[in-house]
């Protein structure tokens, strides 16, 4: 299974930076031909459940995920969330984690291993990069929109 993690710095308070990456609805404006459906009622906690659907047409794939760890950020202190990954087709974990950065700034370090289902893993790096790169561009765009 591929593994990647990357950092992010963003110029928002603690709490704001958790909130734009963990209202999951804000990510089908974040990851192109998805949408996201929220399965439990709210408020996000552990047990959680969502589905990304991505695709187009008859291409289309479910990536659920359920949240097993729950922790915001409180009194200066790092949020955590994790999330596994439960879908017939894709399988793994995130970790989302927000912390103190430099200035009042908010440190983000997004760690996920990933899995396709039928995917050979002859293809595991060329699944790491596009996987990184993909999750990368959608956190920077949640950490820019209010």
């Amino acid at each position: 299974m591929p593994t990647f993690s990357f950092t992010r710095t963003a110029p928002l308070a603690l709490g704001e930076a958790w909130r734009r990456l963990t209202e999951w609805p804000r990510h089908a404006g974040a990851v192109p031909l998805t949408r996201i459906e929220v399965l439990t009622p709210g408020p996000t906690r552990q047990g959680t459940r969502f589905v990304a659907r991505s695709g187009v047409g008859p291409l289309v794939f479910d990536d659920i995920m359920e949240v097993t760890v729950w922790r915001p950020p409180a009194d200066g202190e790092p949020g955590l969330c994790r999330l596994e990954k439960r879908g017939r087709v894709v399988l793994g974990w995130a970790e989302i984690e927000v912390r103190p950065g430099p200035g009042g700034a908010s440190r983000v370090v997004w760690r996920e291993e990933l899995r396709v289902r039928f995917l050979p893993r002859v293809f595991d790096g060329v699944l790491e990069r596009t996987a990184r790169a993909m999750f990368g561009r959608a956190a920077d765009r949640l950490l820019r929109r209010a």
